[in-house]
């Protein structure tokens, strides 16, 4: 803990502890070696030094809980424990500033600022004990054995075990008030919302945020029968939604046969504003996973998937072949595509900063900046300039991002078509697709965001924040 430790030590007081109970937090101060065996800490150790590299490092949480090339902790655990991990990360990072506001209360003072391996250790175990299915005795000895194990928080482990213990006793009465006043967000980020959706708006956003997603899926034919099916329901905009998930969705009837995929209901909906594509050539730019590419393919488009990653297009091929069905496919830069002949129309589902997924990627927020979205809407700029470049006269870019911040939608294409002469705003229609009429904005661009689609119930209601605008290239340039 640094030279500081044993002073911070001193002032970390817990509110409302019993002499009794301050001579036996000072008890478990003592160094200690936790086995390893203990049932279940290894897998809160590995929350612990995810949620640490999400916080500290700003390390994106997908990569760390990736099944094959994830955090080494992550990997050493079974599928089960990996499961557990990522509810207890998940928790933690959707309701962060409530939990930092309930463990404030339980200390006169705050945790030192080089405390950080300590925080982490009372977010994880505050998060099983507000909102996770977990006994308070276990997450609070879990956690206390985790502090004892740790020559950085061995000492603080009385402290560890009083403040836990306080917070179980009062989360009945105290957890419904600071909800409410509490938003789950980094000031930028709740500060942007508000500057770009209003007051009512952003915090609606955000208590959305704190939900944890349905599963929608886009099927080749008959939704209402899968939806069936599978025990799901049908949504205005066609996509079949799943509350939730038994086991693998690899072991959903259908999945192994290609007759569906997972996307969001917002991603499905820029591919449907192509018009009538049978028969034409259209380029899917930065491609992968190929969700967009499947949707392209079953309208009967002459289809291009662009993307530069290999191991992106490797994932599409695979998407493609488990659903039956082919396109041609270029591992290129954009930026370097130079096609044969130019494209009737072309998607650019830009890489952003994903500030419309954070139901789904809770670490967003945490893992991005200001300046992140600033530099994204500069690429972004430049792939739509040579996008642009790509098709014909009369031919259309449909550009879309799953960003909440104009910067990266509303913004950059009124700066594109103020400065390219040839282009021309096509607007969409809210009869055009099933559904979208909520989501089209008076300039004739769509809109969604997280507290869209209202579906009667919390658990099956929203969708990603997506942003599509529809550019012509005017003819006979």
């Amino acid at each position: 803990m640094g030279p500081q430790s044993h002073r911070a030590e001193r002032s970390l007081v817990v509110k409302q502890a019993s002499p009794a109970r301050k001579r036996h937090a000072s008890h478990h101060r003592r160094p200690d070696t936790a086995a390893p065996s203990v049932p279940g800490l290894a897998a809160r150790k590995a929350a612990v030094r995810l949620l640490g590299a999400v916080i500290d490092a700003r390390t994106p949480l997908d990569g760390l809980t990736d099944n094959e090339h994830g955090h080494p902790q992550y990997m050493a655990l079974d599928m089960r424990d990996r499961a557990l991990v990522r509810a207890m990360v998940g928790a933690a990072l959707r309701h962060r500033m409530t939990i930092a506001a309930l463990l404030a209360k339980r200390l006169e003072k705050p945790l030192p600022a080089n405390a950080t391996a300590l925080a982490h250790i009372l977010h994880i175990a505050a998060a099983q004990i507000l909102f996770l299915d977990v006994p308070d005795s276990a997450a609070v000895d879990l956690a206390v054995t985790h502090a004892k194990s740790d020559p950085r928080t061995q000492r603080f482990a009385g402290l560890v075990n009083a403040v836990l213990r306080a917070l179980a006793r009062v989360k009945q009465t105290e957890l419904g008030p600071a909800l409410a006043a509490t938003n789950d967000a980094p000031e930028w980020f709740a500060a942007r919302l508000t500057q770009a959706y209003g007051a009512e708006q952003a915090r609606a956003i955000l208590d959305v945020h704190r939900l944890e997603t349905p599963i929608d899926l886009t099927v080749k034919a008959d939704p209402q029968a899968w939806a069936e099916r599978l025990g799901g329901i049908v949504l205005p905009t066609g996509s079949v939604r799943l509350e939730k998930l038994e086991g693998p969705i690899t072991e959903l009837p259908g999945f192994a046969e290609g007759e569906w995929w997972v996307q969001d209901a917002a991603a499905a909906l820029p591919a449907r504003l192509m018009g009538d594509i049978a028969r034409r050539r259209v380029a899917d730019l930065c491609a992968a996973p190929g969700g967009k590419t499947a949707q392209f393919i079953l309208a009967g488009a002459d289809v291009t998937a662009v993307d530069a990653s290999q191991n992106r297009l490797k994932r599409l091929s695979g998407n493609l072949d488990r659903l039956g069905l082919e396109a041609e496919i270029v591992r290129s830069d954009l930026l370097e595509f130079t096609p044969q002949e130019p494209f009737d129309a072309v998607l650019l589902d830009a890489p952003c900063s994903s500030t419309g997924t954070v139901r789904r990627h809770p670490d967003v927020p945490w893992t991005k900046t200001p300046e992140d979205i600033a530099k994204l809407a500069a690429l972004q700029r430049r792939l739509l300039d040579r996008a642009f470049t790509l098709i014909r006269p009369g031919g259309i870019v449909l550009f879309s991002n799953c960003s909440l911040d104009p910067l990266e939608g509303e913004d950059l294409v009124a700066a594109f078509l103020a400065d390219t002469p040839d282009a021309e705003p096509d607007t969409i229609s809210p009869q055009e697709a099933a559904g979208i009429a909520p989501f089209i904005t008076a300039k004739g661009t769509l809109r969604t965001t997280p507290a869209g689609l209202d579906m009667g119930s919390p658990s099956l209601s929203g969708l990603d924040g997506f942003f599509a605008a529809r550019i012509r290239k005017r003819a006979g340039n």
